[in-house]
């Protein structure tokens, strides 16, 4: 059985790193969904250890978080906030600045994911207008989402599950990672300013200007959703369970005169929520089997020793662009069973800061690359790259800093 499991284990996280094969048209959650079911079709578990692998604190935090940034982007405040910025687009390196600024500081109270989907189209709308080149401010969107997101433990997807299985506190994790993501931020900013400047405007032949339709803006839905935010965040430095405070806050929301659920509950990522369920229990089967138990001390042993802050940083940032960060930090936090707060501070900043490097790296680079593509802006791999692998080497350079000053 143990052959087994890791068989399916191996083909479900390849499927996941390659994100599809040919002829198939299965994504990432496919594959995760189609290894949890093999997991249980072939007796690895049962189903009741299959429901009982899958951590519910971290899945209702998420979902929670969603039904708010729903409720906001149904406000027009997403489109609103983005066209605010428009503003400022005579003086580009000020506007590429107050643009990185808004989106980290969103993504650490939002899912990075979101601010992705919902400011890029507006920007580059506007950018093409003011016949501004839209590459570089996409670029440091993305940058900025996933360096912001970094700061706090509901910034994103991999922070929540880190804080939710390790019970990190809200404010010591915020103390922490806060200052690193900041000064890495402004390394981005300045390294996106240097690298473009002179290049700003938008070159003969720009692609025409097409028309972005978002919920209009509505004052009081924006108001209601920025309320249940803060008091979000203020009940999060509380000893309550964060779980159990998001789903009350999204319930409160859900009760609306206004806001139809059905709206509300179709902005919920469900593929990112499937995915979640099916690496749970597939990272349960390999747990199964008793090697990541073993693993830390083999790796130890060849040079990579996880219990050192620093080679767990890299091992992180290398498993994040194999397998992107999500599948990297579920494996991740099951090989490091009763680690120190420190460890999974690293562990959260590493794969947060990894998902810079290359386009696969982050599901908020690929939203990016992908929404600008629809309005006739292409950004290439080479051109992400270009600057995602200097930002990401500054960043860790500013975490291994980080990590040397706290020891």
């Amino acid at each position: 059985m143990q052959t087994i499991t890791l068989i399916i284990f191996s083909l479900t996280y390849l499927g996941v790193a390659l994100g599809g094969l040919p002829g198939l048209a299965l994504d990432r959650t496919g594959f995760a969904l189609l290894g949890a079911i093999a997991m249980v079709a072939v007796g690895v578990m049962d189903t009741h250890a299959a429901f009982q692998a899958l951590d519910m604190p971290t899945l209702m935090l998420l979902y929670a978080l969603m039904v708010v940034s729903a409720q906001l982007r149904l406000g027009g405040f997403y489109a609103h906030a983005a066209q605010v910025l428009s503003r400022f687009l005579a003086r580009p390196a000020r506007f590429l600045a107050l643009l990185m600024g808004t989106s980290a500081a969103l993504s650490a109270v939002l899912t990075n994911d979101i601010i992705c989907l919902t400011f890029t189209p507006v920007v580059t709308v506007a950018l093409l207008r003011a016949r501004l080149n839209p590459v570089p401010f996409l670029l440091g969107l993305a940058l900025a989402t996933n360096l912001g997101s970094a700061a706090t433990i509901i910034g994103n997807p991999q922070n929540m599950l880190i804080g939710q299985t390790a019970h990190l506190d809200f404010g010591a994790f915020l103390l922490w990672c806060l200052p690193p993501s900041l000064l890495a931020l402004a390394l981005a900013w300045g390294f996106l300013a240097w690298r473009y400047r002179g290049r700003f405007q938008l070159d003969a032949g720009a692609p025409p200007v097409s028309t972005v339709v978002e919920p209009p803006y509505e004052a009081r839905q924006s108001y209601k959703g920025l309320l249940a935010v803060v008091v979000l965040v203020a009940l999060f430095f509380t000893h309550l369970p964060r779980e159990l405070v998001a789903i009350a806050v999204a319930g409160w929301l859900l009760c609306s005169r206004k806001m139809v659920t059905s709206w509300i509950l179709g902005l919920v990522d469900w593929h990112l929520l499937t995915l979640f369920c099916g690496l749970f229990v597939v990272t349960h089967g390999l747990e199964l089997t008793g090697l990541p138990a073993q693993l830390p001390a083999w790796l130890a042993a060849h040079g990579w020793d996880l219990h050192q802050l620093p080679g767990l940083a890299l091992v992180t940032a290398v498993l994040s662009n194999l397998v992107s960060n999500v599948p990297a930090v579920m494996l991740l936090t099951r090989l490091l069973p009763g680690a120190s707060p420190e460890a999974n501070y690293v562990l959260a900043l590493a794969s947060t800061f990894a998902g810079n490097l290359i386009v696969i790296g982050s599901i908020a680079n690929l939203i990016v690359i992908e929404q600008a593509r629809k309005l006739g802006v292409t950004i290439t791999f080479r051109e992400h790259a270009r600057t995602g692998v200097p930002v990401t080497l500054l960043s860790f350079l500013v975490l291994l800093a980080w990590v040397w000053l706290r020891m």
